[in-house]
């Protein structure tokens, strides 16, 4: 059975033959739509840095235009326009791709990262920088930035500040298994979701709670529809944006070294203010009423156990995605906060 890529590159080449075949390519290549779901995070940010580096470098041959807050559509059809190449650009935490490819797993490995310096040390590492550009090439992508995002919490609509109290809850999750799969080994029921369902989902109780980051939280102000936010510490979300390869490959030889040189100062760049807008947004939660809930040190190892089982069990079967976890694991070792 044909695979999601697999279809999805096949209409890609459709395209892009369709394109040779008309007047507009020349237009087409020099304007790059820079996509994702979210406003004003280091996500919206790290886009904004890069289009001020691009063009920096490159002047008028490439017009950046951003799209945030999933106005080119909700995040599976981002996905797949960037595959298409009907968008060129794509930022987004990496559970979002895992359908893509799943290798984009490794980084959801429940205990990981342990905080900002973990995820530092391994995505800005320059081997495994290098590595990660052309991982995804076989799937259509490349990757062209790599982001510190923040940690993953858990928002309900009533304090969950014990184990017990996410059994039987529904979850919003990512997409990813590494993270559905822990959440049900909780007792939580994973839902995965777009973002822009979410609200009216918790608002009429189709949903209990979601898994996200604190500043994707203020920023949509979900403290208006559930006050709620525990911080189970076992996962730092990663996010990258991913060009279309046939897209990236048809630009000039300055071009390309430009996007990939701009790619990599935006994503050292905003490196702490994403560290600084994970404080900002907590604080900006209490102010506005929320809680903040921590679980209690002998409830935090027993969660820790559980996700070991499910993370063992899950990477048992999936060695690509083993065998990244075990790169990024040993860069962590060597350079972060354990």
């Amino acid at each position: 059975m044909p695979t999601l890529t697999s279809t999805l590159r096949t209409a890609a080449a459709v395209l892009a033959l369709a394109l040779t075949m008309t007047p507009l390519t020349a237009a087409a290549q020099s304007t790059m739509k820079l996509a994702s779901a979210t406003i004003n995070d280091v996500q919206h940010e790290w886009q904004k840095v890069f289009a001020a580096e691009l063009g920096a470098r490159v002047g008028d041959a490439m017009t950046v235009e951003i799209f945030p807050a999933s106005q080119l559509g909700a995040i599976p059809r981002m996905a797949e326009g960037v595959l298409l190449g009907t968008i060129e650009a794509f930022t987004t935490p990496t559970a979002f791709m895992t359908n893509i490819d799943p290798r984009f797993q490794a980084f959801d490995v429940p205990g990981l990262f342990a905080g900002p310096d973990d995820v530092r040390a391994a995505i800005h590492d320059p081997d495994y920088r290098e590595h990660l550009e052309t991982l995804f090439l076989d799937s259509g992508l490349r990757v062209i930035g790599a982001i510190y995002n923040s940690p993953t919490v858990v928002l309900t609509r009533e304090p969950a500040p014990h184990l017990a109290d996410l059994e039987g809850l529904k979850i919003r999750t990512f997409a990813s298994p590494l993270q559905m799969e822990p959440m049900a080994a909780l007792g939580a029921i994973p839902v995965p979701l777009a973002l822009s369902e979410i609200v009216p989902q918790l608002q009429s109780g189709g949903l209990d709670g979601m898994l996200a980051g604190m500043p994707i939280l203020t920023a949509f102000k979900y403290y208006d529809v559930a006050g709620y936010v525990t911080d189970l510490k076992f996962a730092e979300i990663v996010s990258v944006t991913v060009v279309n390869e046939d897209w990236f490959q048809a630009q000039s030889e300055d071009v390309r070294a430009a996007i990939i040189e701009a790619g990599r100062v935006a994503e050292t760049a905003v490196f702490p203010w994403g560290v600084e807008n994970v404080a900002r947004t907590n604080a900006i939660w209490v102010e506005n009423g929320g809680e903040i809930l921590e679980l209690s040190k002998d409830e935090r190892l027993a969660m820790v156990e559980r996700f070991e089982a499910v993370t063992a069990a899950v990477l048992a079967d999936q060695p690509e995605v083993l065998a990244e976890y075990e790169r990024l694991a040993e860069l962590v070792a060597k350079g972060g906060s354990n």
